[in-house]
């Protein structure tokens, strides 16, 4: 850690007590790990006092201070019939092992704090896009808005959020909590970051929702009336995500990221195709075009 110019350290969940060289903090695992040589001050939201996780008719409530530890138990210690009600919380877990992080690191990092940093791997990004997370924020000036957290994260490291807003929690509805799903991640290396993570869906009115993040700079989702046939699915990742939205570092070139996301999508295609009630459709007559030599 190296954070030189910082001198205060103020316990506050107010945004009405930021100004300009303020960062809130939470668990604090990237910005410390980053360091600054600009901000004056850290506002620590962590003695707020926010409910983890709250179960309710309409859905659960994920405070932005709820740590991946809390909430990666949730599935294991919340009322039978929560997980009876909700099928899609089967995707938490696999989520939160994303990170591939010690313990230490899943004690002190939150959710919140996961999806501001607006990394294009941030599995809490992933998993609370995919279930049409909600995220409420608080302004500086006293008041309050809410934005889909596909809408939050807009590019590499950037979100929407105005200088001082501060994320409170994230809802996410009954609806999608209730809804069928398949998860598929890849990475490089065995404990690498993921270069590709994506989450499909199929609600209970037949409706299918596919969520495409570490591949790209910012989630992209795909909405479709009923499962499509694989030609269709293909055919709207292509037209929907252009050349310039593939993210491209070291865990994974552009043109793998695109091959490996034509591949696992059709994987949770035919997987949720497979689960319901009607039958698999017809697989691609033409494989995907493998990436070329060397971009892997």
């Amino acid at each position: 850690m190296d954070m030189p110019t910082v001198s205060e350290l103020i316990r506050t969940s107010d945004p009405q007590d930021w100004r300009p060289g303020d960062a809130w903090l939470a668990g604090g695992t990237v910005l410390f790990s980053y360091g600054s040589d600009t901000l004056q001050r850290l506002l620590d939201i962590t003695a707020a006092g926010w409910e983890p996780l709250a179960v309710s008719d309409g859905g659960l409530e994920i405070g932005a201070t709820c740590t991946i530890a809390e909430l990666h138990a949730f599935p294991g210690t919340a009322p039978a019939d929560v997980r009876t009600r909700w099928p899609a919380l089967v995707l938490v877990r696999p989520c939160c092992e994303s990170f591939v992080a010690s313990f230490k690191v899943w004690n002190v990092s939150t959710v919140g704090g996961n999806v501001c940093t607006g990394l294009p791997a941030g599995p809490m990004t992933a998993l609370t896009a995919a279930l049409d997370g909600v995220a409420l924020v608080h302004s500086p000036d006293g008041t309050c808005r809410r934005i889909p957290v596909a809408d939050l994260v807009i590019g590499d490291g950037v979100t929407a959020l105005a200088p001082g807003e501060l994320l409170r929690s994230i809802s996410l509805p009954e609806a999608a909590l209730r809804a069928r799903t398949a998860f598929r991640r890849q990475s490089l290396t065995n404990l690498g970051r993921s270069g590709v993570l994506l989450i499909g869906r199929v609600d209970e009115d037949g409706g299918f929702v596919l969520t495409v993040t570490a591949a790209t700079k910012r989630p992209v989702q795909l909405r479709f009336p009923a499962l499509p046939a694989a030609v269709e699915l293909r055919a709207e990742l292509n037209g929907t995500i252009d050349g310039g939205l593939w993210h491209d570092d070291v865990h994974g070139l552009p043109e793998w990221r695109h091959y490996m996301t034509e591949r696992l999508a059709e994987e949770i295609r035919a997987e949720l195709a497979a689960a319901g009630s009607g039958p698999v459709s017809e697989p691609v007559s033409a494989p995907a075009s493998a990436p070329k030599e060397g971009s892997l």
